[in-house]
């Protein structure tokens, strides 16, 4: 394998996890950012998010000579090879990908152009980005220097990151050129993954369609499950039924509170965007959002029904991240259901292991926050659950009945067995599961 310079632009979780893996397989990696108290704190060792295995894996490469962190864009663009674009693309007021920071590190590529260079976007972009770089970097190039543009967009899950990245299902390589093609199909040679190669407009595409269709299976499950509550099916066995059919699959098919993270929302909002751009109304993703936002909205009804008016009442919010770990809050479904709890006059306490400094970011003071899952608990009117964590998995069911005013959990998981709910004598309101109830008629409850 021949050894290349690689500029990783970005250090949040694509940039750091790509760049930190590039090195464990063997490249020569810089990853920069203009925040250079981000870049601070990888110098020392410190991670500016939670993600497993990462910190370790960092020391490592780091301390083989590896890996490097810097601030100086400019030199680390001029000493590439090759340059992976790995910024933000948020969504922007209209749904939009907004570009403006793809934009910048375009401009910056351009003015430091000096030889031959791959650029790679590895952010999530509309059908299009490509062709803006390149246009981008000729018009702020001060020469005539050669380079080429490739899409190669990333499928990681928050979690499990690195495995994802060591153990890649595929690397979709959308290039302009066969040379570039062959210049980051040679990169990941080392991960052993099946290599799909493109134009970069599809490229670009892919990864929209990937996200879009397991955002609808989501969605789709969920409006299953709403409808199980109604007829008095168990979701948990549809879902395990038609997850048995190859043609469709188990996976994504839990249902739930609904889908958050940095990828889902973001990127069905800016499908649909391009869609409506080009002249296409796409009903299919305009209903796996709305369904999405409805079911924050059901479950706090859900906490309502089971107890009577939430005016003053406790409430005890298990989970605050969009899912296990990791610390990242973007869409969390906490963001829509402790604003929601605290209208209807709830109090809330709030329990999260690594997500809370994120939490206080977003939801502010709405909330108390405890780092302790059982000092969380007690004294509580309910508890409600909302991310899959061990820790909330492995809850003494005993224990946290006996700190609870009233033995009331609704879970926006489906983390327990109904069976062993009816034997510990809960009310256990799930999704699209029966409702348990206790033996004794809780006072309030509906």
């Amino acid at each position: 394998m021949e050894v290349r310079k690689i500029t990783v632009i970005g250090t949040g979780y694509v940039g750091l996890v790509s760049g930190t893996c590039f090195a464990e397989i063997g490249h020569e990696v810089t990853c920069c950012d203009i925040n250079e108290e981000k870049i601070s704190l990888l110098r020392q060792g410190n991670m500016p998010i939670y993600e497993p295995g990462l910190k370790e894996l960092v020391h490592k490469n780091v301390s083989e000579k590896r890996l490097y962190f810097t601030s100086n864009i400019a030199k680390a663009i001029q000493a590439a090879d090759i340059i992976y674009i790995a910024v933000g693309t948020p969504m922007s007021q209209t749904g939009e990908a907004d570009l403006t920071f793809v934009k910048q590190v375009a401009k910056t590529i351009g003015e430091n152009l000096n030889g031959y260079k791959v650029i790679v976007t590895k952010s999530t972009v509309p059908v299009g980005t490509g062709r803006l770089v390149a246009s981008l970097i000729r018009t702020h190039s001060q020469s005539s220097q050669p380079f080429d543009i490739v899409s190669n967009p990333e499928f990681l899950r928050e979690g499990v990151a690195i495995q994802d990245t060591m153990n890649m299902e595929r690397a979709i390589i959308g290039a302009s050129s066969e040379k570039a093609f062959q210049i980051i199909a040679e990169v990941h040679k080392p991960f052993n993954t099946k290599i799909v190669q493109t134009s970069v407009e599809t490229a670009e595409m892919i990864k929209y369609a990937a996200n879009a269709f397991l955002a609808t299976k989501l969605s789709f499950i969920n409006d299953i499950a709403n409808i199980c509550e109604r007829v008095g099916a168990d979701v948990t066995k549809v879902s395990e039924g038609i997850g048995l059919d190859k043609r469709i699959g188990h996976q994504f098919l839990q249902a739930g509170v609904g889908f958050g993270g940095s990828c889902f929302p973001k990127d069905t909002a800016a499908l649909h965007h391009i869609a409506k751009t080009y002249g296409y109304d796409f009903k299919l993703i305009d209903a796996v959002i709305e369904t999405n936002f409805n079911q924050r909205v059901f479950f706090v009804e859900k906490v309502e029904a089971a107890l009577g008016s939430l005016q003053g009442k406790i409430i005890s919010v298990l989970g605050l991240s969009f899912k296990p770990n990791t610390d990242d809050m973007r869409y969390a479904p906490s963001l829509d259901v402790i604003p929601l709890l605290r209208e209807k006059g709830a109090i809330v306490k709030a329990y999260d292991p690594k997500a809370i400094e994120e939490a206080k970011k977003h939801i502010g003071y709405q909330c108390t926050y405890f780092e302790d899952l059982y000092e969380t608990i007690e004294n509580a009117d309910a508890c409600v659950i909302l991310t899959d964590w061990s820790e909330i998995k492995e809850l003494d069911l005993v224990k946290v009945k006996s700190l609870l005013r009233k033995p009331i959990i609704i879970d926006g998981r489906n983390l327990f067995d109904l069976n062993t709910m009816h034997e510990h004598d809960f009310m256990y309101v799930s999704i699209g599961r029966p409702v348990v109830r206790t033996k004794t008629p809780i006072q309030d409850a509906i």
